[in-house]
């Protein structure tokens, strides 16, 4: 069988959505507007191609076949006030920071995917927001409406749509030009450090890892291999990705790959589906099982075997490598109980697929101060437990999902920053969930390397007297 999918599942079609039920959609008061709004998407340039889909898929099934690692991560919800280069570039290096300290720590290729270029909408707990007693629709992300909390910014406007593509088209031209044009050489990997973290722990932790880096490209150097002009050394591949929630976005930016008849999504390299929005005979699964670009599926601490394989079966039936990641989000106090039996129910059906790891998500608490926060020893316990987990159960943990950005933001509690609930109203930016900062960011990544280091040498050594 060829390594993407060659046809559409039977009786499916971009639109074939609409006959489902649909959880988490905004409730557009003008129906000519939107269907405006996507008619004018539908006639215009996707943002991603089928070839670079291709390609994702086929790093990811590496990844797979446990001989790479996938680091996905960017924003919780893109904002069009915050839109600017120095915000894309910041968490741009701090996900070539992460990258850089995996692959050189642990010796493992990493397949880097940013929740960028299209992170715009964000699922709710509840359709409405009360406040002094006015009640106002939620705020579901500047792709839908507006965080002030009036009734004409928090109505739902489909014309956000065309400004959400926008931005993700010139978000997209940036990463593209820092990927490609130098500024992902490694040979200015001591330049990576953001001006923040040059007198913080990480970032010395940091500076030193690169000076060896850069010993190593030397040493290449003295023995005629020619890194200089190596593409590997010069350049790196950037994938992007975000939560398949505005289905009729989604659905006016597939096209369909005229050589193959396969149809993908040209909003993103990958696609996932939320917790929210996993419903088996819902309008979001049935969107998400036709197009032919590699997807996620987010898994809470309520998802057990008889619901997962179903939803399996019908996301991955060719049981293809690198087309399916399942992101457990569990919580440090669930996961030890919650993930083993999904694990073994995958493994007694041989399904192939990357288990990754969101330890954000499942640990959100509202401090003392009122804010939304994290913390952050609440997730490196999630992250320790989701490798032991692995390593007990003979299964590859192939893979971590981050909330983060490369500004200096105290949203998070903990870290080697120690921020406390005093310190989270110093720059608590975010505009829904809290994000890592660049130091709590490379503070994980050093933890991981080593657990992954481990966990490949252990299965190394399985391998090597099986």
């Amino acid at each position: 069988m060829s390594s993407c999918m060659q046809h559409p599942p039977a009786l499916w079609t971009p639109a074939s959505w609409r006959h489902k039920p649909a959880a988490q959609l905004p409730d557009y008061q003008d129906p000519a507007a939107l269907a405006e709004v996507e008619e004018r998407l539908a006639h215009s340039l996707p943002l991603v191609f089928a070839g670079e889909i291709d390609t994702l898929r086929q790093h990811l099934a590496e990844v797979t076949a446990g001989r790479a690692f996938l680091l996905q991560g960017g924003d919780c919800a893109e904002s069009f006030a915050d839109f600017n280069d120095r915000t894309i570039t910041d968490t741009f290096q701090v996900l070539l920071q992460m990258a850089v300290v995996l692959t050189f720590a642990a010796a493992c290729p990493v397949v880097k995917v940013g929740r960028m270029a299209g992170q715009f909408a964000k699922p709710r707990s509840a359709p409405t927001e009360t406040r002094n007693g006015v009640c106002l629709p939620s705020y579901r992300g500047d792709i839908v409406n507006n965080l002030d909390f009036s009734p004409e910014a928090r109505r739902p406007d489909p014309r956000r749509q065309l400004r959400a593509y926008a931005q993700s088209a010139a978000t997209l031209n940036l990463l593209r030009a820092l990927a490609q044009g130098g500024f992902a050489d490694l040979h200015r990997v001591q330049q990576w450090n953001l001006d923040f973290l040059r007198a913080n722990p990480q970032g010395t932790r940091y500076r030193d890892l690169a000076d060896r880096i850069n010993e190593t490209l030397a040493f290449m150097r003295a023995c005629g291999l020619d890194a200089v002009t190596d593409p590997q050394v010069r350049q790196v591949q950037i994938y992007t990705s975000h939560e398949a929630l505005l289905l009729g976005y989604e659905q006016a930016l597939t096209r369909r790959e005229p050589t193959t008849g396969a149809w993908y999504a040209g909003s993103a390299h990958l696609l996932w589906i939320g917790e929210r929005t996993r419903q088996l005979d819902g309008a979001h699964i049935e969107f998400i099982r036709g197009i032919a670009n590699p997807i996620g599926l987010k898994l809470g601490p309520t998802a057990d075997p008889d619901t997962l394989l179903p939803l399996i079966d019908a996301l991955n039936p060719d049981n293809q490598p690198g087309r399916l990641t399942l992101i457990a989000r569990m919580g440090a106090d669930h996961i030890e109980t919650a993930l083993p039996p999904l694990i073994r129910a995958v493994q007694r059906e041989g399904r192939q697929l990357i288990w990754s790891c969101d330890p954000m998500h499942g640990n959100t608490i509202e401090s003392t101060s009122g804010y939304k926060t994290r913390p952050f020893s609440r997730i490196l316990d999630e992250v320790r437990h989701f490798f032991a987990i692995h390593r007990a159960e003979g299964s590859y943990p192939g893979g971590m999902h981050f909330e983060l950005t490369g500004q200096d933001v105290t949203e998070c509690l903990g870290g080697a920053q120690a921020i406390t609930e005093q310190g989270l109203a110093d720059r608590y930016h975010t505009q829904c969930d809290p994000r890592l900062n660049a130091s709590q960011s490379l503070e994980l990544a050093f933890l991981i390397a080593e657990t992954l280091k481990d966990c490949r040498q252990q299965a190394a050594t399985q391998d090597e007297y099986a």
